[in-house]
């Protein structure tokens, strides 16, 4: 990535690409707020570390003092709760993108569908809720190393930070606890926001994602 288009983060000073930080932007009322679509108007701040850092930055005062170089000394206020008002914008952000390839038909839930697609080479990405039963992940896991021919490597779905009542509010599917992407830039576009949302809670994973299939191809 050229060098103009990455940002810095603002407590630990390291560069990286937009899509992996989080952005700050100073609300009409003067408040420091979470920007996780980076689209609020005016100077932003960007964030790419943990919430455990970002709480003990706040509590030492070092969020601040780095926030009012960032704003280059406009009037703000940090408010108590931010590293929470952060969490809640990236589940937030999640979830509605898996709500929208949902309409978009880029994947699949139902533990049938998914092992059929899965076996066939058709999963780009494979997720599961929080609270997925083990045998059912094993299973799936194992019918996507199948699919990818990747039997008896570490190839497998990841665990969600929420439920399946989170995930069958977002999709508006009944009981989804597995979910499968059938398309490989839509599976891109859910591991981006997922692989952000984790690693600011603290348990970064990156998510596996399949290499595309020629039909995803850009022509």
């Amino acid at each position: 990535m050229a060098a103009d288009t990455e940002r810095r983060c603002i407590l630990s000073g390291e560069r990286a690409d937009p899509d992996t930080l989080i952005r700050l932007a100073i609300g009409p009322d003067g408040q420091v707020l979470p920007d996780v679509r980076a689209k609020a108007p005016g100077r932003g701040a960007w964030l790419g570390v943990p919430r455990s850092e970002l709480e003990t930055a706040q509590t030492k005062g070092k969020l601040k003092g780095a926030l009012a170089r960032a704003f280059k000394g406009e009037a703000l206020s940090v408010p108590d709760d931010l590293a929470d008002r952060i969490e809640e914008a990236l589940r937030r952000e999640f979830l509605a993108r898996l709500g929208l390839e949902a309409k978009s038909s880029t994947l699949i839930t139902g533990f049938d569908k998914i092992d059929t697609a899965a076996r066939r080479g058709q999963v780009r990405l494979l997720l599961h809720s929080g609270d997925a039963k083990d045998d059912g992940v094993r299973k799936l896991d194992q019918a996507w190393r199948v699919g990818e021919e990747q039997e008896g490597t570490d190839l497998a779905g990841q665990r969600l930070p929420v439920d399946r009542s989170a995930l069958s509010m977002a999709l508006g599917r009944d009981n989804v606890v597995h979910i499968a992407m059938i398309e490989s830039k839509a599976g891109e576009r859910v591991r981006t926001l997922l692989d952000r949302w984790q690693s600011y809670l603290g348990c970064a994973k990156a998510a596996p994602v399949d290499a595309p299939d020629a039909a995803d191809v850009v022509r």
